[in-house]
């Protein structure tokens, strides 16, 4: 296993292969010298993901080189969960070609699919993604990948839309839990398909969901200037059409303004996040209660839920801490539940406070262990705990740690 670098080494290894002083770096990111020093020596973290990335732009290397994140193609086993390379396998098995080349004349009569069926494994799928239950969720999608390809090529010309339609569902999925699992390559390829599927389906509301898990996963790998363009774009095709727009498309609308408000979050730009989160509230007032519309969990209490997130990104934890104290969130999924308590506890981290961060942690371990012990986000704020503590370790933290596989 590869030697585990802090942040703040590998931050001071590339400022002297770039030939920079602290004092110049530290003025080109809008830092104090002594602000750098500290980062540099491991006694100060970095506590937005938007200094990392403007470090990394400043720096001319990938986020990746500063967060020492391996390639995904080398990445340590004990930080990849067992379900990505099934799932990575079966988007690239294409065993549905033979039927491709067939002619109609030549194609042996088969049984029409089974699109009742199909519709419920998918549905299942969605309940085991905002469950985060991967391990039960990865075989599961693997028998989707295969049968909903085989069926929309398999089931008459009249009746193919229902199977793209559910075709896209299904890659939307496999696009949430792959951004979910740090795998942001293949959420990017799966958003693709969900797009070009709804497109077959001509369900435009569809594409405009397909559109926003594209979105996302240009979040998770920081393509900011993708994600935001795509969100954007999103949001404004919507708004066109909301005069007289449906619940569903409002949703939409405002879960694209979500990613736009996390987006400017990352960037620093609190003003354009702010602004973000307040359209989408007027969006979630609108419809006026939590809904699920194309699995988007948006409502009221969503909105509440990015708006400490975006505190968060900005490094305002007293902020991101009194907008989560009246926040009662048992109406969502667990996956967004325990992705709530993530963000708690790294405001929690922004205040030295390892007791919070890691009461807070513990919580959403219990809801959703999967997912914590493979979210990128978690794994960094449990190795910063830990290197706060060399002195006086926390029994918690330790405890933590083990169970997450943190070294």
């Amino acid at each position: 296993m590869e030697k585990f670098v802090p942040i703040g080494e590998r931050i001071a290894l590339q400022r002297r292969r770039r030939g920079l002083s602290q004092a110049k770096l530290a003025g080109l990111v809008g830092r104090s010298e002594s602000w750098l020093s500290q980062v540099e020596r491991g006694a100060r973290p970095i506590e937005r993901l938007g200094i990392l990335s403007e470090l990394a732009r400043v720096l001319d290397v990938p986020v990746s080189e500063l967060t020492g994140n391996p390639p995904r193609t080398v990445r340590d086993p004990a930080e990849q969960h067992g379900a990505v390379e099934e799932i990575r396998l079966a988007l690239t098995t294409f065993d549905f070609l033979t039927l491709v080349m067939r002619t109609e004349a030549a194609a042996p009569a088969t049984e029409q699919p089974d699109l009742a069926g199909l519709r419920e494994r998918v549905d299942r799928a969605w309940a085991l993604t905002h469950g985060s239950d991967y391990a039960t969720l990865a075989p599961l999608l693997v028998g989707l990948l295969a049968d909903c390809e085989h069926a929309a090529r398999g089931i008459e010309v009249a009746r193919r839309a229902e199977v793209f339609a559910l075709m896209a569902r299904m890659y939307q999925a496999v696009s949430a839990v792959m951004s979910k699992l740090g795998e942001t390559e293949l959420s990017w390829v799966a958003g693709e398909r969900a797009i070009m599927a709804a497109e077959r389906a001509d369900v435009p509301l569809l594409t405009m969901a397909s559109v926003y898990r594209l979105a996302q996963a240009f979040v998770s790998c920081w393509r900011l200037e993708q994600a935001e363009r795509v969100a954007a774009h999103g949001a404004l095709a919507i708004a066109s059409q909301m005069t007289e727009g449906s619940p569903e498309g409002v949703s939409l609308y405002g879960a694209l303004n979500l990613v736009r408000a996390v987006v400017a979050s990352r960037r620093g730009d609190g003003a354009t996040a702010w602004q973000a989160i307040a359209e989408a509230e007027r969006a979630a007032d609108r419809n006026g209660t939590d809904r699920n519309d194309y699995e988007t969990e948006f409502g009221p209490t969503n909105v509440g839920l990015h708006a400490v997130a975006v505190a968060v990104e900005l490094g305002e934890s007293g902020e991101a801490l009194r907008r989560a104290a009246p926040i009662e969130a048992n109406g969502l999924s667990v996956e967004r539940r325990a992705r709530f308590f993530i963000d708690v506890a790294r405001a929690h981290g922004q205040r030295r406070d390892v007791a919070g961060a890691v009461v807070t942690l513990r919580q959403a371990y219990e809801l959703t262990p999967e997912q914590v012990r493979y979210h990128p986000l978690v794994r960094e704020l449990v190795r910063d705990l830990l290197r706060r503590g060399r002195r006086r370790p926390n029994r918690e933290l330790l405890r933590l740690a083990d169970a997450l596989g943190v070294v």
